[in-house]
């Protein structure tokens, strides 16, 4: 039996963007709590992300959109991680505020960790895609579009990680 590449490459994809959504969930959190939510985005919902991004594009007069858009268009999988707001009780000040105390009166403005958190997840997931030869780029154009669709319910801030598996990376040499 002969298999060729192209006929296995989207389950491969698949498997992978699991391994790294994994490698998110296990990346260090402050003080152990976790408010990160993570999906995998394959097939036909990929195709419903860009069309969103090409509409806020021109309604917005945004190109990079509508340039990210067909990134998307190129790719597996997306992997998607979010975070929740939620102080984490440190009264640090590094959001702002002089207490969390102070900062819970604005629910929508992030706890400093809550960031911390995801970039050190998405850190964590590109690190392993880049292990795993899979060609990958950060996106805050597709998160926030996920984020704007309410694809990952409750999170006030969304991270982008589209998987393409070709003969040259669609993510690089842009226009």
């Amino acid at each position: 039996m002969i298999t060729f590449e192209e006929n296995f490459r989207n389950e491969a994809i698949f498997d992978i963007a699991k391994k790294i959504a994994t490698a998110a969930r296990t990346a260090p959190k402050a003080r152990g709590t976790d408010n990160m939510t993570i999906a995998v985005v394959c097939g036909d919902a990929l195709e419903s992300i860009a069309q969103a991004m090409q509409q806020y594009s021109e309604k917005h007069d945004i190109a990079f959109f509508a340039r990210d858009a067909e990134n998307l268009r190129q790719s597996g999988a997306v992997v998607l991680i979010g975070s929740k707001v939620s102080c984490l009780g440190l009264n640090c000040g590094y959001c702002g505020f002089p207490t969390c105390a102070e900062k819970a009166k604005y629910a929508n403005v992030p706890c400093f960790f809550n960031a911390n958190d995801m970039g050190i997840a998405v850190g964590s997931a590109v690190a392993l895609a880049a292990n795993l030869r899979v060609d990958n780029r950060v996106m805050f154009s597709v998160g926030k579009m996920a984020k704007d669709m309410d694809l990952l319910p409750g999170c006030s801030m969304v991270l982008a990680i589209p998987l393409s598996v070709s003969g040259k990376s669609p993510f690089f040499d842009r226009k």
